[in-house]
């Protein structure tokens, strides 16, 4: 079976103990791995104060995925610290007010221009930066990141939704650019969760509510805890043959039209509600 033990990782995103991130932290520090959280600016205290609050105190690195010089920096401190690494989770997304929450139709170019950089060419910039490092790993390090179903539209996601569907596209070049050099990107695409991203959605409830209505596992918009398995699965060397996959853990809500709520009474397999 695959360790942790001694295993190095760095993880974006954590800003409070709700979040995917946190979750993924506490989950590879118990199990062993040794990691270092980002964060910035104001933010930055936020995640220190997030940090105290793990098993063991992790340090916090300054990170503004919109600054080129950020990854540098980045990369040459893990290169300090550590002889190789041995992946990265990618938490990060943000967009302007005006480029979410039924904003879309009347969205300027720069609003929808700073969704795609920091959601999705984030991805590229962090994983091109960390690739001597993860070169460096004996696993030749594996890239997660954090994505939302984007096969569909929905109410209020917007040009966030649009985000990360190019999120998904830079996964599937970045594995296939990186993949003959042993690196692995994949993404992990939760349902909606009681998190800060989340909540700048104007229609979050809504859309929580129709998952946890359908979703055939059902689902609980608290439990961010719940999706740290698939994570973890995919840092691992257990997922050694994967790159460029969307894995999603959304209580099987993508793989339904109508969903389960709509089960005609008396079908095998029927559940109460």
């Amino acid at each position: 079976m695959f360790s942790f033990d001694g295993r190095r990782y760095l993880i974006t995103g954590v800003l409070n103990e709700d979040s995917i991130a946190w979750w993924t932290a506490r989950a590879l520090q118990l199990a062993g791995a040794d990691i270092v959280l980002t964060g910035f600016g104001r933010a930055r205290r936020i995640t220190e104060k997030s940090a105290a609050a793990l098993p063991s105190p992790p340090d916090v690195l300054e990170l503004d995925v919109t600054r080129a010089e950020d990854f540098t920096a980045l990369a040459e401190e893990l290169s300090r610290r550590w002889d190789g690494l041995d992946g990265a989770v990618h938490a990060v997304a943000a967009a302007p007010r005006d480029a979410i929450s039924g904003n879309f139709l009347t969205t300027g170019p720069d609003s929808a221009a700073a969704a795609f950089r920091t959601a999705a060419y984030s991805l590229h910039s962090l994983t091109v930066a960390l690739a001597p490092q993860l070169r460096r790993s004996p696993g030749r390090g594996s890239v997660v990141g954090i994505d939302f179903d984007s096969s569909a539209a929905w109410p209020g996601y917007d040009w966030m939704g649009v985000s990360k569907a190019a999120l998904g596209a830079v996964c599937r070049y970045l594995a296939m650019y990186l993949g003959p050099s042993g690196i692995r990107v994949n993404l992990v695409a939760a349902g909606p969760l009681e998190t800060v991203a989340g909540r700048g959605i104007a229609t979050f409830d809504a859309i929580a509510d129709r998952w946890e209505q359908d979703a055939p596992l059902g689902w609980d918009r608290n439990a961010a805890q719940r999706v740290t398995g698939p994570v973890l699965f995919l840092l691992s060397e257990l997922a050694a043959t994967v790159t460029g996959e969307i894995l999603h853990a959304d209580g099987g809500m993508h793989a339904v039209a109508m969903g389960s709520g709509t089960v005609v009474p008396g079908t095998p397999g029927e559940q109460p509600r």
